[in-house]
């Protein structure tokens, strides 16, 4: 039987950051999930995937999968005090690499992620004079991106993207120095309600334009025959994954900062429930505007173009602001949003980082901030601050998100589950600290359902990115950005355990939190 290991040491359980309060948490946990998926990736994955058909199986993958995987990121950051790789070594020495493939994740996702944040703080400006013209799909790739072909890996700067990057990251940087409690918790408690304020306020003004109804129908008429299609309910999940920020390290992170006297079970359906919200609302929002843009076209919702990602915030919604009523003060709510949104989320992700080396190294947060924030900064400028920045981004994201998440939370499972029998255990921590319990039926699915859904996600991309690459991109550049990132991933995860852990997160053969003195850190 394998061991379950991990005593914190004193100084560790006595020093270590805290929330300022349980609300600060649910704030920070929800300002996470909402992102830019929340309000680009989500309509457009409903759009391509039965309308109305795909809420069904979205709240069921919500119910069965989501919430339970967020249930257990929680139960492990709360019970092991750690960020991931300190937490899963103090689970069992064995299993500390995939805590650090877990920040390695992390890392790639926010070095790419804050560029899109950088695009849209550039396109909250552009909204009031509509920059883009009447091409905002040339303007974007052409004059805005300098986007060139996949012939050759630019290091060439884009400097209308490269300096508010900079900035994006400066700011990030400053949040994370200041701590959990007067950074993160700080932003989001701004950020949110502002987040909120603006989108119902763009959601509003979208119900209102012509053709809004048409586009509401196509996002609430279910095509129930889409029902029958696998790939419909892996879409769903694959949704959730990316929208709840489970399985990778940011919600274990988290509440690894959180007091002993916490509701772990109530705040995640708060959580999790809010960010789906979020997203139906982004859904509502999206959809009507659709409408509003088939309606000028003299055609259908469904026979629109650009309706997914990138191109849906960045070409589809400039070509509506143009013809629109009040387009630039639209635009300008839509692209703050994605800021808003966006920033909440890159903070959690930087946190993950520079938590584990906290953790590992000692570093306390100003330091650990400025270093690593310096190296995520540099990366996140010289790849895609560049004319192959779009490319590079693409091609990244795919194979981070197919792989690198999903693999992730795959081997979280079967950690708990095989390596370390531990379902039991974290179950009684979630019900001893939580208002709603968890029953029987949640070790059932972290330990069977969601595993074999999981591997039904991974092994057939895998397979299709091993014999057809990714997209329209040559095979030596999905290999550098591709698999190149994923091999960096690997390496990174197999030598950091080798290094020494620093003492204030000794790990010792046996975990009794009882013996931590938590009143000391919760006064």
């Amino acid at each position: 039987m394998s061991e379950m290991v991990s005593k914190p040491a004193a100084s560790d359980q006595t020093s270590r950051q805290s929330w300022g309060t349980q609300y600060g948490f649910l704030i920070a946990a929800i300002g996470s999930a909402i992102g830019l998926g929340n309000i680009w990736r989500f309509p457009g994955v409903a759009y391509q995937n039965g309308g109305g058909a795909f809420i069904v199986p979205y709240l069921i993958a919500l119910l069965a999968i989501g919430l339970p995987m967020l249930m257990l990121d929680y139960a492990i950051g709360h019970k092991f005090r750690g960020s991931p790789p300190l937490a899963l070594a103090r689970v069992n020495r064995r299993t500390e690499a995939v805590g650090w493939w877990q920040v390695g994740v992390c890392f790639f996702i926010v070095v790419y992620y804050a560029a899109i944040i950088a695009w849209a703080l550039r396109y909250t400006v552009f909204s009031f004079t509509r920059a883009w013209g009447n091409d905002p799909a040339g303007f974007f790739s052409d004059k805005f991106l300098q986007a060139q072909d996949t012939t050759s890996i630019s290091i060439t700067p884009v400097w209308g993207i490269a300096l508010p990057l900079i900035l994006v990251w400066v700011v990030t940087i400053i949040l994370i120095a200041l701590g959990i409690s007067r950074g993160i918790e700080w932003i989001t408690k701004i950020c949110i309600p502002l987040l909120v304020v603006l989108f119902i306020a763009m959601v509003i003004k979208a119900l209102t334009l012509p053709g809004a109804t048409d586009g509401l129908n196509k996002f609430f008429t279910p095509d129930w025959s889409a029902l029958w299609n696998g790939k419909v309910w892996i879409a769903a999940v694959a949704q959730i994954f990316y929208s709840l920020s489970v399985g990778f390290g940011i919600m274990m992170t988290y509440a690894s900062y959180l007091k002993k006297r916490s509701n772990l079970t109530g705040t995640g359906l708060v959580a999790g429930f809010a960010n789906s919200s979020f997203e139906i609302l982004a859904g509502i929002g999206v959809f009507a505007t659709l409408g509003y843009m088939a309606h000028l076209q003299g055609t259908s919702v469904d026979k629109l173009e650009n309706i997914s990602g990138v191109s849906l915030s960045f070409i589809t919604f400039p070509q509506i602001i143009n013809e629109m009523p009040g387009g630039a003060i639209f635009g300008a709510l839509f692209f703050a949003s994605l800021v808003l949104a966006g920033i909440t989320s890159m903070v959690s992700l930087v946190q993950v980082v520079a938590g584990a080396f906290q953790d590992k190294i000692g570093w306390t947060s100003k330091r650990a901030s400025l270093i690593l924030g310096i190296v995520l900064a540099v990366v996140s400028v010289f790849f895609f601050g560049t004319t192959t920045g779009l490319a590079a981004l693409d091609t990244v994201d795919n194979y981070i998100n197919t792989i690198g998440v999903v693999g992730a939370a795959l081997s979280l499972c079967v950690i708990v589950t095989v390596i370390t029998p531990s379902l039991r255990t974290l179950r009684i921590h979630l019900n001893v600290t939580s208002a709603v319990k968890a029953g029987k039926w949640w070790e059932g699915l972290i330990g069977f359902v969601i595993p074999v859904l999981l591997v039904f996600m991974l092994v057939p991309n895998l397979v299709d990115l091993i014999s057809h690459g990714y997209g329209d991109y040559p095979r030596w550049w999905t290999n550098t950005f591709g698999w190149g990132m994923l091999a960096i991933l690997l390496v990174f995860s197999a030598v950091m355990p080798r290094l020494k852990w620093h003492k204030s997160a000794e790990i010792s053969p046996s975990f009794d939190l009882e013996n931590v003195d938590w009143n000391k850190e919760e006064d």
